[in-house]
């Protein structure tokens, strides 16, 4: 599993200048983090199964992974529909173009087919493992690209001062730019791949962005920069105080992609247990005192999956345990549907001090973030007043733990 300082220096050592490459497609309309995600996760299974190396998207579109999986995640129709033919070439190309264009694939013609060939499986794999990860390239990619270009300063001017002119000046200059130096010939192409470009960078710097075609009144949020657009925080946005989440949601329903969020659910299980085996020893994160531990191999809810779907996919939300600790005292009996809640304290007590070791550098690379944190906590307790508590004040946290499982 490489590291974020791995892939900066990934990204640090190819030149990404546009005017020489002179590809317009170095990132595109599919290139959400999700699509990124899912595609790697495509390739990496195709990769491991067929033993091959090589593959065009027709390769990847039909192999097994994808098939049911891309209409339980994505809603899309089967991928053997003739009619889908078209929106599957993008879905599945346009990733692939980055990925080539990136320097993790490297791309030849067959014909009039782009055969695809694997140049670092590490990157790769980094990009299959969860949504962030993806993020985080994306991020780091699209910066670097645009510095290469020699672009990145009217993206910066407006970062500095949010401003509609900015803005307008930002959005124009980038569009002058990609139509002087690419194929690409039109503003309404150029708006496409724009929202791609500066939504990851905005989120990464807690500023307003791009929707609609315009500046953002609000900085730029996770699930804005998904394909699957989920958003619990805007399901909640106006319930009245007072009200539970549980009676709000019962008044206003909401069609929730489950299979999406168990497979992140999935994927953030998988990521945890190898941060833990790496950097913690395969140890549990509840320490008990006077015990010995077998490897923390069991990746639990603290919050239940099945009652907070929302919340399924945050590491904060995850605890590496042994079996028994799992399946004896989380889980009264092995009874997976039952918590109980005086254990559930001493994990949430037992996770804070994981984060807070993890944010202070003491292991690792950071994983986590106090804001999601507090997100968590409120989404599980349904107390929004949690996330007024400041920046990296843990005691105040545990205290707030605390009073919710007084009696």
């Amino acid at each position: 599993m490489l590291t974020k300082a791995e892939i900066e220096t990934f990204c640090s050592q190819h030149d990404y200048d546009i005017r020489k490459s002179r590809n317009g497609r170095w990132i595109d309309q599919k290139c959400a983090a999700d699509v990124v995600c899912f595609i790697a996760d495509c390739i990496t299974n195709y990769i491991n199964e067929s033993e091959r190396d090589d593959f065009t998207v027709k390769d990847i579109w039909y192999s097994d992974f994808p098939g049911q999986r891309i209409k339980e995640l994505f809603k899309k129709p089967d991928v053997n529909q003739s009619l889908a033919r078209h929106e599957y070439d993008k879905f599945f190309q346009q990733p692939m173009e980055m990925f080539a264009n990136a320097g993790i694939l490297h791309k030849t013609k067959k014909g009039r087919t782009n055969v695809y060939h694997i140049v670092n499986y590490d990157v790769l794999e980094y990009l299959a493992m969860r949504e962030g990860n993806s993020l985080f390239f994306l991020k780091t990619y699209v910066e670097k690209v645009l510095k290469d270009s020699g672009l990145y300063g009217v993206f910066d001017s407006f970062f500095k001062k949010q401003t509609k002119a900015s803005y307008s000046k930002m959005k124009s200059s980038f569009s002058k730019f990609i139509i002087r130096n690419t194929k690409i010939n039109g503003e309404v192409e150029c708006n496409r791949i724009f929202i791609k470009v500066l939504n990851p960078l905005a989120f990464y710097k807690n500023c307003c962005g791009t929707e609609r075609g315009h500046m953002s009144k609000n900085p730029i949020t996770y699930d804005m920069l998904m394909y699957n657009r989920n958003n619990f925080r805007d399901l909640y946005s106006n319930k009245p105080k007072g009200m539970t989440r549980k009676a709000y949601a019962a008044s206003h329903p909401v069609t929730i992609n489950v299979d999406y969020y168990k497979y992140q659910s999935n994927k953030a299980k998988k990521y945890l247990r190898i941060f833990n085996d790496r950097y913690r020893d395969c140890k549990s994160e509840h320490l008990e005192k006077n015990q010995e531990y077998d490897q923390a191999i069991h990746m639990h809810h603290i919050f239940p999956e099945s009652d907070f779907p929302e919340i399924c996919f945050y590491l904060e939300n995850l605890i590496a345990l042994t079996p028994t600790q799992h399946l004896s005292y989380a889980h009264p009996q092995g009874r997976t549907q039952e918590i109980d809640e005086q254990y559930q304290h001493l994990l949430l007590l037992s996770k804070i001090d994981r984060i807070d070791e993890n944010l202070s550098g003491q292991y690792g690379e950071i994983i986590y973030s106090f804001v999601n944190m507090l997100y968590v906590l409120s989404i599980g307790f349904d107390d929004d007043s949690l996330k007024e508590i400041a920046t990296n004040d843990f005691n105040s946290v545990k205290i707030a733990i605390d009073n919710h499982y007084i009696p």
